[in-house]
C-alpha cells in the first residue's frame, strides 16, 4: 500500500508524489491561458511526472496537474501497487459463493468489516470552509482557471467535482464536468445527455424547482477518481470512495445549497441553475482530438465560494491521446472487470485502447463454446450500462490477450471473414463523438475474430496455429548464452 494512503485530501497526496520523486515544481510565472497547456502536454507524452505551478500569472493560489498521468501515480492515488488489485478486492467481494466452516466465516466477517467503512461520514466543521466568500464578494477570476487550446471559447475549469441530488428520491450525484467560466461568478454546466445530472436537472425543470449545485475542486485523489467512475445511478460514488479508500470520507453540510461536500476540499463553488435558463458553451478541445461545437447548456449561479486557507487548484489537461485521462480509463477498465464479467460471464478479459478514447473500442476475449457466441457477447456489451457507447467491439479468443494489440490485430486481420464475421447495428454514441450523421446516436460494428465452428457454417475445418515444442524452447531458453547472445 502506498505510504500515506489514504491521503486526507490534494496536499497529502502531492507530498507523497514529491517523497516518491514524482512531483516536479515549477516556481517561474507561467500563464493558466494556452502555456499550462502546452507544458503539461509535452510532459505526459514524455511519461513525466505531476506538476505544481507555483506562480501562475493569473488567479490567487498554485496549480497541480498530471497527478494521475501514469499507472504508477493512478496506483498511489488508489493505495495499490498495480492496478489490477482494486479489481481483485472487487472480485473477492461478489463471489457468490457462500461462506463454507470455520475459514469461510472468517472471510465472510473479513468482507463485513470492509463494508462498515465506506459509508460517508458528516463533520460539523470542516478545511474546506475556512474563507468564506458570499454574494458580490464570490469571483471566479480568483482561481487559475485554463485555457487549453486556441480555439476554446474561454477560460474552463475541468475538475469540478459537481454534486446534484434528484428533487424527487433525493438521491445524490457525484460527476465530473467540465465548466466554462461565464463571468465572475456564472459557469456553464456541460451536462452531457447520458449523465445523472441532466436527469436531475431534467426532473427540477419538470417542477419549475431551480436545481442546487456544488463543485468541490482539489479533492483527495480517490474521491477525485470515484466521480469519473461509470457507476450505476442506484450506488452512490462516496460508498465507492470509502470501499477504495477503506475509510470514510469526511463529509460537511454547504453553506447555501442543501447539499454536502468533501470537508477537505480546496475550494468549493455552492449555486443553483434556474429552470430553462440556456446559455451558449464552447467550443472546447476535448478528448476527442477536435473542438466540439457551441451548443445551449444550463448555467450554474454561484451564491458562496468556499476554500482552504493557502489553497492549490487542481486540473486536467483535455487533447488527442496521450494525455493524463488514458491512467484513469486504465484503472476504471481494471477496477469494473469483476463487475462486467458478473454482468456477462462470457467475458475472460477486456481492453479499452486509449487512442480509442475508450468509448470507441472495446478489446474482448472470450471462451467460445457455441456458434456465435461472440455476436451474444457483443449484444450484452451494448446493452452493459455506459458500455452502450462502444462504437466497436473486437472479440477474440481467450489464449489472445487483449492488451497485446499486435496480437489482437493479427487475429482481427486473419481470422475474419468480412462477409460473415461483421455485426452492424445502430444505437446510442457519445455525445461529443463528431463522425456520427445524427447527434447521439450512429452506426457500430461488432468484429467476430474467434476460431470459426461448423455450426456458423464454417466447414473447412480450422487450421492448427503453429508453436514451437515445449521441449526446443527449454533447450533454447538453456543454451541461449552458448549461443553468443546476452
Amino acid at each position: 500500500m502506498a505510504r500515506g494512503f489514504p491521503y486526507p485530501d490534494l496536499k497529502d497526496f502531492l507530498k507523497a508524489l514529491d517523497r516518491a520523486g514524482e512531483l516536479h515544481r515549477v516556481s517561474a510565472p507561467v500563464d493558466p491561458t494556452l502555456e499550462i497547456s502546452e507544458i503539461v502536454t509535452r510532459t505526459v507524452r514524455a511519461g513525466g511526472p505531476a506538476l505544481l505551478f507555483d506562480n501562475p500569472v493569473r488567479g490567487e493560489m498554485p496549480v497541480a496537474i498530471n497527478l494521475f498521468g501514469t499507472q504508477k501515480r493512478m496506483a498511489m492515488a488508489l493505495g495499490v501497487d498495480h492496478l489490477d488489485e482494486v479489481g481483485q478486492r472487487i472480485g473477492e467481494l461478489v463471489k457468490p459463493e457462500l461462506p463454507v466452516g470455520w475459514s469461510g466465516i472468517r472471510e465472510g466477517l473479513g468482507k463485513l468489516m470492509q463494508l462498515k467503512s465506506v459509508p460517508p461520514k458528516r463533520v460539523k466543521d470542516a478545511p474546506c470552509q475556512e474563507i468564506v466568500y458570499r454574494g458580490d464578494d464570490v469571483d471566479l477570476d480568483r482561481l487559475p482557471g485554463l485555457q487549453i487550446w486556441p480555439g476554446d471559447g474561454g477560460i474552463y475549469h475541468n475538475f469540478g467535482l459537481t454534486h446534484t441530488k434528484d428533487p424527487e428520491s433525493g438521491k445524490r450525484n457525484l460527476g465530473l464536468y467540465r465548466l466554462q467560466q461565464h463571468s465572475r461568478n456564472t459557469l456553464a454546466m456541460h451536462w452531457q445527455i447520458h449523465k445523472d445530472s441532466t436527469a436531475h436537472h431534467a426532473v427540477a425543470e419538470r417542477l419549475g424547482q431551480r436545481l442546487p449545485v456544488a463543485i468541490a475542486i482539489g479533492c483527495d485523489p480517490v474521491v477525485s477518481y470515484a466521480a469519473t467512475a461509470p457507476l450505476p445511478s442506484d450506488i452512490d460514488e462516496y460508498l465507492f470512495a470509502g470501499f477504495l479508500r477503506g475509510e470514510r470520507v469526511e463529509m460537511v453540510d454547504c453553506l447555501t445549497v442543501p447539499l454536502q461536500v468533501p470537508a477537505n476540499a480546496q475550494i468549493v463553488l455552492e449555486g443553483y441553475l434556474e429552470p430553462g435558463e440556456r446559455l451558449p458553451e464552447g467550443p472546447f478541445g476535448d478528448h476527442t482530438g477536435f473542438y466540439t461545437p457551441v451548443e445551449p447548456f444550463p448555467v450554474l449561479h454561484i451564491e458562496c465560494m468556499t476554500m482552504q486557507k493557502n489553497p492549490i487548484y487542481h486540473s486536467i489537461i483535455t487533447s488527442k491521446p496521450p494525455q493524463e485521462d488514458g491512467p484513469i480509463g486504465k484503472a476504471t477498465e481494471r477496477i469494473f472487470l469483476p463487475l462486467l464479467k458478473l454482468l456477462i460471464p462470457d467475458i475472460v478479459d477486456y481492453d479499452m485502447p486509449e487512442p480509442g478514447v475508450f468509448h470507441n473500442c472495446v478489446i474482448v476475449s472470450i471462451r467460445k463454446r457455441y456458434p456465435k457466441h461472440a455476436q451474444k457477447v457483443m449484444n450484452a456489451i451494448w446493452g452493459a450500462h455506459l458500455l452502450s457507447l462502444t462504437k466497436l467491439i473486437v472479440v477474440v479468443d481467450d489464449d489472445c490477450d487483449v492488451h497485446d494489440y499486435h496480437e489482437v490485430a493479427f487475429r482481427a486481420f486473419g481470422n475474419v471473414d468480412y462477409a460473415h464475421d461483421l455485426l452492424l447495428t445502430q444505437g446510442p454514441v457519445d455525445h461529443l463523438d463528431h463522425a456520427s450523421y445524427q447527434q447521439f446516436w450512429g452506426g457500430k460494428v461488432g468484429i467476430d475474430a474467434t476460431r470459426k465452428l461448423p455450426g456458423e457454417g464454417y466447414l473447412r475445418g480450422w487450421p492448427e496455429e503453429m508453436t514451437m515444442s515445449p521441449e526446443i524452447v527449454a533447450r533454447v531458453d538453456k543454451r541461449w548464452k552458448e549461443y553468443g547472445f546476452k
